[in-house]
């Protein structure tokens, strides 16, 4: 019953939009330092990227040049389970979303904080209302209220934040806050197939805090956010940008100028660019008195044919495979921990 369940929901999930017509990404340079073998999260200052690695037995921070050079490490004893992504305030205060749970077994999650200069971690523990989940991406509002996205396997992703200003330790409660609906895409890349282009594996604010982003696997999605808010913004129709050929593609951020920077795990894997990226996204249609404007959906296909113009009923035996072969695959990824 639960693989028919799961199949069923694939097929509601086929149609994805076309990309946008933005530059292919081009490769910045490439990650060979063997301690950032498992990069997970990025961010930029302008000046200097910051990384970390998914999962790890201490807090550690590598701050890149443009070269992709290790310049320093920002550490500290903390130990956490299992981090995921990063995101910067503008104060430059950064968060480690120490938020993975592929087993879904974590009575809480958490946020760590970390000043600029490195050295102490205040941990902010953090509750969901409906029990656990796996979440990869956190978004961070021009207030630096944080939000995180789950990594569900049918791409039905779910958005939370806190009730409340954060405590130390904690914990603080999460409310839902919305729905993240990822189609499946024809991109290449990712190590489960196509079954990866529905995981949201990271997440990315601009720096005005205009456009939000996620990404999958294969692909990212920019989201306007004229007023800042990134609930509302994830419920608008998103600009799809493909990611192609990374390997298991996890990080994900916003130069000052509108980049976009993609990056995954791997020694020796590329850190690529997409040259002013938030222009792609334009700013949404007024929302009529009642509020029916902004739809929770990231495709815009409800036809017989999916907008890649590939027709329904083929798509469905795809989407069978991609369910037997996506829980087969994505079972090697679950961490031992």
């Amino acid at each position: 019953m639960r693989v028919v369940l799961a199949v069923a929901a694939v097929l509601m999930l086929i149609g994805a939009m076309p990309a946008a017509a933005a530059p292919a990404p081009e490769t910045a340079c490439r990650i060979t330092d063997s301690r950032v073998n498992e990069l997970s999260g990025l961010v930029s200052d302008g000046a200097h990227w910051y990384a970390i690695n998914d999962g790890g037995t201490k807090v550690q921070v590598f701050v890149l040049d443009r070269k992709c050079a290790v310049q320093r490490v920002l550490s500290a004893p903390t130990d956490p389970y299992d981090v995921e992504d990063l995101a910067r305030a503008a104060d430059g205060t950064l968060w480690l979303s120490d938020t993975g749970d592929n087993r879904h077994q974590r009575s809480t999650v958490a946020l760590l904080e970390m000043k600029p200069a490195g050295g102490s971690v205040v941990l902010h523990r953090l509750t969901y209302p409906d029990g656990a989940h796996d979440a990869e991406a956190l978004l961070l509002d021009r207030a630096g209220t944080p939000y995180l996205v789950t990594k569900d396997v049918l791409g039905d992703a779910k958005v939370y934040r806190p009730t409340g200003p954060l405590a130390s330790p904690g914990p603080t409660p999460l409310e839902q806050v919305g729905t993240l609906r990822v189609h499946s895409t024809d991109t290449p890349g990712g190590p489960v197939g196509s079954f990866g282009s529905v995981l949201v594996t990271g997440g990315a604010t601009s720096a005005d805090g205009t456009v939000v982003a996620v990404r999958t696997y294969t692909d990212a999605y920019l989201y306007p956010a004229p007023d800042g808010d990134v609930a509302a913004a994830l419920r608008r129709e998103p600009v799809r940008v493909a990611l192609p050929n990374e390997k298991q593609g996890e990080a994900l951020a916003f130069e000052p100028d509108g980049t976009l920077l993609s990056a995954g795990e791997g020694t020796g894997q590329p850190v690529r660019t997409i040259r002013n990226a938030t222009s792609l996204v334009a700013a949404p249609s007024p929302t009529p008195p009642d509020g029916t404007a902004d739809q929770p959906s990231a495709s815009s296909s409800s036809s017989a044919e999916n907008s890649n113009g590939v027709p329904m009923l083929p798509a469905a035996g795809i989407a069978v495979a991609v369910v037997f072969g996506g829980w087969f695959l994505l079972s090697r990824l679950r961490r031992r921990r």
